[in-house]
């Protein structure tokens, strides 16, 4: 595969460095669960605006890139639930509502607005499931205080009572819950994909980088199209066994 996202930042003694590695990644597995990280409206603000103009009124917006991402996260959400794949929507608490501050709060500091957003936002509308991606009947929520899904949630034993053994990750942030979730993940001995055009930052570098390292450590960053290959092909699969 070439002309990676990461490519513009690797400097002459990485890329000599990966030529003398064999290739990494693996592939989806027999029974992949799709993970949708974050995807709530504190990530995009109310309209598509570039990223320094969205944080004026929503701090944690992530700008174009999250509104670029959100149609190819639609479609593969579409294509898990015609899969008859677990979806499982992972999201945060309403501080307001619980009590429970994000794992982003430093010490000593103000508490925030439930909806981590500008003053007139509305408390509680940063977590608000974007159009298109909201749960639907029987599809899993779990909500989390710390940046991986994994940490302190039932995620594990969910994904073990639907026999899953992959994970496809899409959402936000790259370089933080994506990421800490996808870390979490390899470490339970789950397979890690990442449907590379689903899953997006604030910030370009750290978006490309940090899809490198998962690359190279944690699992494989698949264009979307070879995720939604690999997902129709175990929906055939489960289809030809339930004709047998």
């Amino acid at each position: 595969m070439t002309g990676r996202v990461w490519d513009p930042f690797l400097t002459e003694q990485d890329r000599r460095t990966l030529a003398s590695l064999p290739p990494r990644g693996e592939t989806v597995g027999a029974s992949p669960a799709l993970l949708l990280i974050d995807v709530y409206r504190a990530a995009f603000g109310d309209e598509p605006l570039p990223v320094l103009e969205s944080v004026r009124r929503w701090p944690a917006s992530c700008g174009l890139a999250a509104w670029d991402a959100l149609p190819h996260i639609t479609g593969l959400l579409a294509a898990a639930r015609e899969a008859g794949l677990p979806v499982i929507h992972v999201t945060g608490y309403d501080v307001s509502q619980t009590g429970i501050e994000r794992w982003s709060k430093r010490p000593g500091t103000p508490r925030r607005d439930g909806g981590f957003a500008a003053a007139g936002t509305g408390a509680g509308r940063g977590y608000e499931f974007m159009p298109g991606v909201a749960p639907a009947a029987g599809e899993a929520v779990v909500r989390k205080v710390t940046p991986s899904a994994f940490c302190c949630t039932a995620l594990v034993p969910h994904l073990i009572s639907t026999g899953a053994d992959t994970v496809i990750l899409a959402g936000e942030t790259t370089s933080g819950c994506v990421r800490a979730t996808a870390v979490d993940a390899r470490s339970y001995g789950f397979r890690v994909i990442l449907a590379e055009e689903c899953v997006f930052d604030r910030h370009e570098a750290a978006h490309a980088m940090n899809l490198f390292d998962i690359h190279q450590k944690y699992g494989s960053v698949l264009p979307v199209a070879e995720v939604l290959s690999a997902v129709r092909t175990v929906h055939a699969i489960d289809q030809d066994h339930d004709q047998r």
